[in-house]
């Protein structure tokens, strides 16, 4: 087969700007082979975006037979990969190897699958690789079949080839265009449609739009129903695979992105007197904003922050990665210790008070936590609850003195004074 070496641009634009300040548009950069290259895979996901007035400026190194990791010592692959700001680097693996034993996948796959999407980080780290999950050969790989059972049936080459796209989505926290599972669910309910060209392994046309919509529905997160971008393919076909694409892809696309950083805002907190230590929990967070309830704010990614009178005060942390924020909210009750302020609160009761071994808790709420603190600030006790209203806490070590019993619950932190004799 001839080798084709492709380097393809596309920029989608409209003239009405307030309809590309409304579309959504992704760059796009496919590095593969011939299994990409045929029927113009890029182009067919820009037509189909542009049909429902999204965008996709793409670019593609797609040599015949490539692997990667022919790739990941290709000069323009590397250079493209190097430009950054893409949205997506699609990574397609030369069509037979990655269904091959599993000593020569580690040896000749997985490395280079590492090495590029270590390149792509490298250059961007908001860039997400999206694995391109290729087919079995319509009746299997023959010319390997003796070499290794499973490539003599297409199901058995397909769900090899299904099961290594999958862990090199695993090891890199990357994306994975389920293609070969669109491809064999077509198969399965609708044997009259083919997806292969005359030599059993590259995509007809009708293939390729398989594909094409497929990518389009992981990258843009958009069920595919309603598009009216047939492909050249007769309206019922290209219907009907819009329809097995919105099955299989869209309605599970949490399955395609499982491995992919979820983002997620969380912290704790520790007071002392007028004091707070914020502990950062959030997870794959790339930067930080607080807000602390008091006009003050910061970026840091656990800060210590004092406030200057005693009140409840609501914290807001907001965590981002890239283009994607999560946010959590906590109440958060401080007393700036001091005669002043050590009047029992009605939301927790001490009994007996004064004490000597031992007191019992009543509160008006759950009980998260209870500390016991100096009127100096310095925590002296620590407990944890179960839920219950009711607790119990050993006062034994404390010398005696004036204390303060701070009561964390859902609702808010309470504090009543607490008398050690």
């Amino acid at each position: 087969m001839k080798i084709l070496n492709k380097l393809a641009l596309l920029l989608a634009f409209s003239i009405a700007s307030t309809s590309i300040q409304a579309a959504d548009s992704l760059r796009v950069l496919f590095i593969g082979n011939s299994y990409t290259y045929v029927n113009n895979l890029p182009q067919l996901v820009a037509s189909f975006a542009a049909a429902t007035g999204d965008f996709v400026y793409f670019a593609s190194n797609t040599p015949g037979g490539y692997t990667l990791q022919q790739h990941s010592s290709n000069t323009t692959s590397t250079s493209l990969i190097a430009q950054g700001k893409w949205n997506f680097v699609v990574l397609q693996e030369q069509s037979q190897l990655p269904a091959f034993p599993d000593a020569q996948v580690q040896n000749d796959v997985f490395p280079y699958a590492r090495m590029l999407d270590s390149m792509i980080k490298a250059s961007d780290s908001c860039t997400k690789t999206l694995f391109y999950m290729t087919w079995g050969r319509k009746n299997g790989d023959q010319a390997n079949c003796s070499f290794f059972p499973p490539l003599c049936t297409y199901q058995g080459m397909d769900s090899m080839l299904q099961l290594r796209y999958t862990m090199m989505a695993d090891s890199n926290k990357g994306v994975i265009s389920p293609v070969a599972k669109v491809w064999r669910k077509i198969r399965d309910t609708y044997p009259a449609m083919n997806l292969y060209d005359n030599d059993e392994s590259h995509p007809s046309l009708l293939g390729s739009y398989a594909a094409a919509v497929t990518f389009y529905t992981v990258m843009f997160k958009k069920s595919p129903i309603g598009n009216t971008y047939d492909g050249g393919l007769s309206a019922s076909d290209a219907a009907t695979i819009r329809q097995v694409v919105k099955q299989m892809v869209y309605d599970s696309l949490a399955v395609c992105y499982r491995f992919y950083p979820k983002l997620k805002a969380g912290f704790n907190f520790n007071s002392s007197n007028d004091t707070v230590s914020f502990q950062n929990t959030s997870a794959n967070g790339f930067t930080y904003q607080w807000t602390f309830g008091d006009g003050s704010s910061s970026t840091q990614k656990s800060p210590i922050h004092k406030y200057a009178t005693s009140g409840n005060y609501t914290v807001k942390l907001i965590a981002k990665r890239c283009n994607t924020t999560d946010t959590v909210i906590k109440a958060v009750n401080v007393v700036k210790l001091g005669i002043e302020n050590l009047e029992t609160s009605h939301q927790v009761k001490v009994v007996p008070n004064p004490a000597k071994e031992s007191i019992q808790l009543h509160a008006a709420y759950p009980i998260q936590s209870v500390r016991i603190v100096s009127l100096m600030g310095q925590t002296m006790r620590t407990f944890n609850s179960n839920g219950s209203t009711n607790m119990h806490c050993s006062l034994i070590g404390l010398q005696t003195g004036v204390y303060v019993v701070m009561v964390r619950t859902k609702e808010g932190e309470f504090h009543s004074r607490l008398v050690v004799e």
